[in-house]
């Protein structure tokens, strides 16, 4: 979850800071000046959009390291550290991958995430919660679903897939919000848009931004069965079990917010299921059962 929270998280406030500069050189005006360009409203939206997430994807391990304290281990300082380093850099020496950045961040609860701009540059992260909760065999396996995170392109792929919904947010809300504005108008005319396109666009961003959302959500599901597949191939398919199985075995007593489930653990129920990043533990077991 982490993975795909902070680079969210980090598109959002990328996007706000792209408004607010857009609106103070008087982008919105220039596109309403004569009518909705909509041409040029679609290249705007289109550079912003995809822009603010290759943007996100440009500082994500950067962003990662800061949001979780995590320290990267550049000279392992014990046992633990040199076994977490050569694990690592043999799975991805296996999946064909450049060593990714390894690094360890304070958290009581069992988690882990891989992040980067790229295969070359990529960091896996783990809590001191998983270290604590699991046995090496297990470590293992969720070490490898992250490395498989990073050589499926996953963060890339996210990437296109979030610069395509911003690019229709941004133009839609200010489709919309052009049409109210024109329509509380009474057919007036006058220079540039009025207060209810600047409130209408804003409400529709963030209404267009939840249901963007769940299609994000939706394609970080899917991977994660992918991720699961590659973990199984780089540490064992026994082992990728047992890991999911140890993950709800200590979440189950104690759930927890959605942010800090390393695999998605909490089931979630009714519609809350769309906003999940990651597939119920259960199905992705019952999935790595049958060979899928």
């Amino acid at each position: 979850m982490k993975r795909i929270g902070l680079f969210l998280l980090t598109n959002l406030a990328v996007l706000a800071v792209l408004a607010v500069t857009s609106r103070l050189l008087g982008v919105d005006r220039f596109l309403t000046q004569n009518g909705l360009d909509l041409p040029a409203l679609f290249g705007f939206a289109a550079v912003f959009g995809m822009g603010g997430a290759f943007i996100s994807l440009a500082i994500s391990r950067w962003m990662a390291k800061r949001a979780t304290g995590a320290r990267v281990i550049d000279a392992p300082a014990n046992a633990t550290e040199r076994w977490l380093v050569d694990t690592v850099a043999r799975q991805a020496q296996m999946a064909g991958l450049p060593m990714p950045e390894v690094a360890i961040f304070d958290s009581p609860q069992p988690n882990a995430f891989a992040t980067g701009p790229s295969r070359s540059r990529a960091l896996v992260a783990v809590s001191t919660g998983l270290l604590e909760h699991m046995d090496r065999r297990e470590v293992e396996a969720v070490l490898a679903h992250e490395v498989s995170h990073i050589a499926n392109g996953d963060m890339v792929t996210l990437t296109l897939i979030q610069g395509v919904v911003n690019t229709f947010v941004i133009a839609l809300s200010r489709i919309v919000g052009y049409a109210v504005d024109r329509a509380l108008a009474g057919g007036q005319e006058r220079e540039g848009p009025g207060p209810a396109f600047w409130v209408t666009s804003l409400v529709c961003e963030l209404l267009f931004g939840i249901a963007a959302t769940m299609v994000v959500m939706a394609f970080s599901r899917r991977r994660e069965f992918r991720a699961d597949a590659g973990g199984a191939t780089l540490a064992g398919r026994g082992a990728m079990i047992a890991a999911l199985e140890r993950l709800r075995a200590v979440h189950e007593p104690h759930p927890l917010p959605d942010a800090l489930n390393a695999f998605g653990i909490a089931g979630g129920k009714g519609w809350t299921r769309l906003f999940m990043s990651h597939p119920p533990l259960e199905a992705r077991i019952a999935a790595l059962r049958s060979g899928l």
